[in-house]
């Protein structure tokens, strides 16, 4: 080779210096192609990882284990249960444990004593109802049932029961105790404080309440646009008269009607007959107007939707 075709050592130095990057470049690639058909193998997620990433120890996610959640049922009123009790334990006598009513108390209560009543006494109750539950602690209650006799007089009686943690299942651990009825509760003031006079409100009530209760009329043309509500099935009364209308809001006593929307909240007292007798009655109403007339948007008594659907 001619000295001018040969080259110098830093050109070979160069040179080779080149192929080793080259030869270094290629490895990678090749070793690319490798680990990216790896990740395709192992799937879509860790193609992901590989090509947004520099390489990296990836460990698998572990599922989360279920939160275990404990809910605890609502602690069941035994108020049913000492109701039945004391109907049937005043119904026995210790004389007679054969009978269906003191076999029924006895395996209600088996720790207590039946009752001993003399001989033609009229010691049975019309009517037992319980009035009042009250818990204590653990699975202890104290239920407060009344019974009502024949003559209208009336007996509170205490009757202790113990109820299981599920509150599915209970027993009266005592005999009844005879204690003071409830005390009157003080009524807070009527916010029906507004004298309604006789005109447009107290006439579209009174149609509407004939409607509901006797049936005279369609429901529908007194209420208010989307209100839904259904008679009084089957009617039971001949006759509903109005006795008095009293309101919450001044508009209600207005002379003329307001502007369309307003709404009114009315107590209304009727008088309500039957081939039975006369029945006095009182129902909650909203109402609002509209064109000029009123129309029921809610019947409050007995519901406390809005809308009042009953």
């Amino acid at each position: 080779m001619s000295p001018g075709k040969q080259a110098s050592p830093s050109e070979s130095a160069v040179a080779m210096a080149a192929g080793a990057r080259l030869e270094a470049m290629r490895r990678r690639v090749r070793l690319s192609r490798v680990a990216v058909w790896t990740v395709i193998a192992a799937g879509p997620v860790a193609l992901c990882v590989a090509v947004a990433s520099t390489p990296t120890t990836v460990q698998a996610a572990t599922p989360a284990k279920p939160t275990a959640v404990r809910t605890t049922s609502a602690a069941a009123d035994p108020g049913g249960y000492a109701q039945v009790f004391l109907s049937v334990w005043l119904r026995s006598s210790a004389n007679d444990a054969s009978t269906a009513q003191a076999r029924l108390a006895q395996s209600m209560a088996p720790d207590v004593e039946l009752p001993d009543p003399a001989a033609g006494a009229q010691s049975k109750p019309e009517s037992v109802t319980a009035v009042r539950s009250a818990q204590r602690t653990g699975g202890a209650w104290s239920v407060t049932v009344a019974a009502q006799y024949a003559d209208g007089s009336v007996r509170y009686y205490a009757v202790p029961v113990a109820a299981d943690t599920s509150g599915a299942s209970f027993t009266v651990t005592g005999a009844p105790g005879v204690v003071a009825g409830p005390a009157r509760a003080e009524v807070p003031k009527s916010p029906y404080d507004i004298t309604v006079p006789e005109g447009d409100l107290p006439s579209a009530v009174g149609e509407f309440l004939a409607a509901y209760l006797t049936g005279a009329g369609e429901i529908d043309r007194y209420l208010a646009p989307g209100v839904k509500l259904t008679a009084v099935s089957p009617a039971p009364y001949k006759a509903v008269a109005v006795e008095q209308v009293s309101a919450v809001e001044d508009a209600a006593a207005a002379a003329t009607a307001p502007a369309d929307g307003t709404a009114v909240h009315v107590l209304v007292r009727v008088e309500a007959r039957d081939a039975g007798g006369r029945w006095p009655l009182a129902y909650e109403l909203t109402l609002k107007s509209r064109s000029g007339r009123w129309e029921v948007a809610a019947l409050e008594s007995g519901t406390a939707r809005e809308g009042g659907a009953q």
